[in-house]
């Protein structure tokens, strides 16, 4: 994949026509992926870019925290220099305000469309508890159905909950186990959850969600991702 690292905007050569060649193709590549209905790590990616040009933008000395750190007291001290001299050139600054610019206008309509494939997709999701719901909701069983594919997939997931700055978050991780192809034994969602009760006795009384779509999706880079997050949100909402 044509990626692009954290520096890629300030690194040598600092080209307006070379950056924009390589901003490009990355967002060629990038399009390919959504046209395929290829979420993540896609969007995310594009995100990540979009908010460290804009953080760069309004505050210039980031361009000190954006190189390797990893340097002896030697080396630190050149880099020091070579800092103040790009900030204090008022030539090279312009060029990269030029690439900054360009690049948010290219990375903004990327964004919307990756995010309008996210609300397509999450309209045709739906989520359900299957049998009784336990008191532990954060360790259990998320089936997965995907459109017009036969059977039913089947991960362990669990809940871990972390701090942000003003708010906790929650994140979740999940394994796949198998899959249960669709016939008359396991037809239903509720047949899937005796079995894994049955085979799997370290969750004796395990919490076990249905996420399924009505349209056929890719599953590791868009199914799965978005599942999970209904999940959370899912849990979220009914603890």
């Amino acid at each position: 994949m044509n990626s692009l690292n954290a520096n890629w905007f300030i690194e040598l050569p600092l080209d307006f026509e070379y950056k924009k060649y390589q901003l490009l193709a990355y967002l060629q590549e990038i399009n390919s992926h959504f046209h395929k209905t290829q979420l993540y790590p896609n969007l995310n990616d594009l995100v990540y870019h979009y908010n460290n040009l804009t953080k760069f933008k309004k505050d210039k000395s980031t361009l000190q925290n954006s190189f390797p750190v990893r340097l002896t007291h030697a080396d630190t001290e050149a880099l020091r220099l070579t800092y103040e001299k790009m900030v204090k050139d008022d030539v090279l600054m312009k060029e990269i305000e030029r690439i900054i610019t360009y690049s948010l206008k290219k990375l903004d309509p990327a964004i919307k469309e990756g995010k309008e494939i996210y609300e397509f997709v999450e309209s045709h999701l739906t989520i359900e508890a299957i049998g009784v719901v336990p008191l532990y909701l954060s360790q259990g069983y998320l089936l997965l159905k995907n459109g017009d594919e036969r059977g039913t997939m089947v991960y362990e997931y669990q809940i871990t909950i972390f701090e942000g700055k003003d708010e906790k978050y929650r994140g979740v991780h999940t394994n796949y186990l198998t899959r249960y192809d669709s016939h008359f034994v396991y037809g239903t969602p509720e047949s899937i959850r005796k079995d894994l009760i049955n085979q799997r006795k370290d969750l004796p009384n395990p919490a076990v969600y249905q996420v399924e779509s009505d349209i056929t999706f890719p599953v590791e880079p868009t199914l799965l991702p978005l599942a999970k997050r209904s999940l959370v949100k899912y849990i979220a909402t009914a603890s």
